[in-house]
């Protein structure tokens, strides 16, 4: 028969048609192979399995670096590359420290438990303020120990030499010896020197300059490797039934539904319930004809009623965000003095990265490997290990390239989905969801709920501000989200709630007489929650910069002149500025009044954030046309001014504000 011609395959082929051949038994015997319960191949290698038994202790340099007798450099990172640019920027840090050339770094190793330290998950954008900064400081230890060591091997004093370009030579010229030479594939042995000196600014050659991103060849031409591509010896496909209802619990399944599915075998466990087939097909074809009775669960709730049921959810506690002044000229009906009262909604939704999850596992009784894209595979080893009842060091979870995620979307879930079934089988698993899967089943942004207050005199001075935010309150001390199949399946893992930073943001930014914000974190919320990308701010930022808007057009001001008045912050007035220059910004009081008679009415509009209230600062303006008669909206003009202080790589950093601006629209 004719086998399938995949994208990946037409591209590996430099283009041309290929057409080849299979043996029709093949699939027959993998089927058969995969319900006979044959034993499983010898556990697979992976590429980087030659560095195994080197240190990760975060405070060791060789739990960093790995420095070959080639001149080449090995980096490991507990931090990932989500399509952020990281794979380039932590390259040139190093680079910067090491002085050697940035393409000297041939390899980089991230997020696997049994390779890289456990920096923390990949998440609050501290992938390269606080990854790579240790990354830095474990390269320049690195750099004052091979001084030493060519100190020695010269005869020359440390001070009296210099490195460039991965080679260290007498300042006063002569002969000099390369890393390679010096340490080349040995350890360096050293605990990170928190002292030791980092580069200044002045210095820099590496960093702050457009380097290109090291992986961007291989996704554009189909070569990358994702963990939807990884295939292992011996591997079955999974697909996990998931009940109708939330809380569902199984009652009975009918295993004679499937049988015309050659090597279907059925896998339960409470709850869980799942099939496992030698076949990628024939495991979505089971999944759909398998027959089973669920009981009890509870509906989804009515999209219609949701502010109603965040509203009387039970407040657990308060948390003041800002608390200045007197706000009771709010109530008071003073004359001059205006007030203004706004709700702004964000309602649950789903991660939607463009490719539903996917998760690899193989579970011996001697320990698990797992092939997650998860943005904190060191933060999961520690469920994984309690989930398969396996010693925490038997756990090895290794980061490879996923969809893409915004926080944490299905693809733990998948990944705990394919360990079950791959302890149970006893056969490497790979789990592919379904659209309908990570729609369904995939941990939700949670809702927002923000209502605000101002009043304004006739000047157009705000004198009180207030802002109350309703939002589901996060389980303290919670080492990760609980998964889904371990709950089906009636194994303990630690209960709660994860949902991020969600409280900052909901303070303006400006200087106001009176202001208090307060966050009424509720005791629930309707479905699963996680973190969704910078957890929070969005909404908070919307509301906020809107409500500024309303105040506004209340006291028919300009809306940059007012954001101007009302900042102290230099570098906020800066990008504002830089924003409304760009884009043209002729100061009138807003709203312009418009011609009832016009079929397109235009409009313009600014927005700033200072992320956190202490990192970027980010100022956009639009243009929009709207259609009168179809409500029909089209943005004509996007200008955008960002500071995110030290840039490593500016032509990321621009990739970035453009790929957000684009999702935007």
């Amino acid at each position: 028969m004719l086998s399938r011609l995949t994208r990946r395959g037409f591209l590996k082929a430099g283009g041309a048609l290929v057409v080849g051949l299979t043996v029709a038994g093949a699939r027959r015997a993998a089927a058969q192979a995969a319900s006979s319960g044959a034993p499983a191949a010898p556990r697979p290698a992976w590429p980087t399995d030659r560095y195994l038994g080197k240190p990760v202790a975060p405070d060791q340099v060789d739990s960093f670096l790995a420095i070959h007798a080639d001149g080449t450099i090995t980096l490991f990172t507990g931090k990932v590359d989500i399509g952020t640019g990281g794979r380039a920027a932590l390259r040139q840090m190093v680079a910067e420290e090491l002085d050697v050339p940035v393409e000297r770094i041939t390899e980089m190793v991230e997020g696997d438990t049994a390779l890289s330290p456990d920096q923390g998950p990949t998440a609050g954008s501290q992938g390269v303020s606080r990854g790579g900064q240790e990354l830095r400081r474990a390269a320049a230890t690195a750099r004052q120990a091979l001084l030493a060591l060519a100190a020695q091997r010269l005869g020359l004093p440390a001070g009296d030499l210099v490195t460039a370009d991965g080679v260290i030579q007498p300042k006063a010229g002569g002969p000099g010896v390369s890393y390679g030479e010096l340490i080349g594939d040995r350890r360096i042995g050293l605990p990170i020197d928190s002292k030791a000196p980092l580069k200044a600014p002045k210095d820099f050659r590496h960093i702050g300059q457009s380097v290109p991103r090291p992986d961007i060849p291989a996704k554009v031409t189909g070569r990358n490797q994702y963990v939807q591509d990884v295939k292992l010896p011996g591997m079955l496909h999974g697909r996990v039934i998931r009940p109708p209802a939330v809380g569902a619990v199984l009652a009975s399944v009918d295993e004679t539904s499937i049988a015309s599915i050659p090597g279907a075998r059925v896998v339960r466990q409470g709850s869980f319930l799942g099939i496992v087939t030698g076949e990628e097909w024939d495991a979505v074809r089971a999944a759909r004809l398998l027959k089973a009775e669920w009981t009890g669960g509870s509906a989804l709730p009515d999209l219609a009623r949701l502010w109603e049921a965040v509203r009387s959810t039970p407040v657990a506690q308060d948390q003041v965000i800002a608390n200045k002044g007197d706000l009771s000229v709010l109530g008071l009906g003073t004359p001059g003095v205006s007030t203004l009262a706004a709700t702004y909604q964000w309602p649950i939704q789903t991660h939607g990265s463009i490719g539903p999850s996917c998760g690899v596992a193989d579970v011996r009784a001697d320990g698990a490997t797992i092939w997650t894209p998860s943005q904190g595979t060191h933060r999961y080893q520690g469920a994984f290990a309690r989930i398969l009842g396996l010693p925490k060091e038997r756990v090895r979870l290794i980061y490879v390239d996923g969809a893409g995620s915004y926080g944490q979307n299905g693809y733990e879930d998948a990944a705990c989905d394919a360990a079950l079934l791959s302890k149970a089988v006893g056969r490497p698993v790979r789990v592919q969801w379904s659209r309908q899967d990570e729609h369904g089943w995939d941990p939700k942004g949670p809702p927002q709920l923000l209502d605000l207050r101002a009043a304004v005199d006739a000047r157009g001075e705000v004198l009180a501000w207030e802002t109350q935010a309703w939002v589901p309150q996060a389980t303290q001390g919670l080492p990760s989200i609980p998964l889904l199949a371990a709950m089906d399946a009636g194994i303990t893992q630690p209960l709660g709630r994860s949902v991020g930073q969600v409280q900052q943001n909901i303070d303006p930014p400006y200087t106001v007489a009176s202001v208090h914000a307060v966050v009424h974190w509720l005791s629930d919320t309707p479905l699963r929650p996680s973190n969704i990308r910078a957890p929070g701010k969005v909404a908070n930022t919307f509301a906020v910069e809107s409500f500024v808007d309303e105040i506004c057009a209340l006291a028919k001001l300009d809306p940059v002149e007012f954001r101007l008045r009302h900042l102290d912050d230099p570098r906020g007035v800066e990008v504002i500025m830089r924003a409304a220059a760009r884009l043209g910004w002729q100061p009138r009081p807003s709203p312009r009044p418009a011609d009832p008679g016009t079929a397109i009415l235009t409009g313009r509009g600014i927005a700033y954030v200072h992320y956190k209230q202490n990192e970027n600062y980010v100022a956009i303006g639009m243009e929009v046309a709207v259609e009168r008669a179809t409500g029909v909206i089209r943005v004509s003009r996007v200008v955008c001014a960002h500071d995110c202080g030290l840039m490593i790589n500016p032509d990321n950093v621009e990739s970035q504000l453009e790929g957000n601006l684009l999702q935007t629209l």
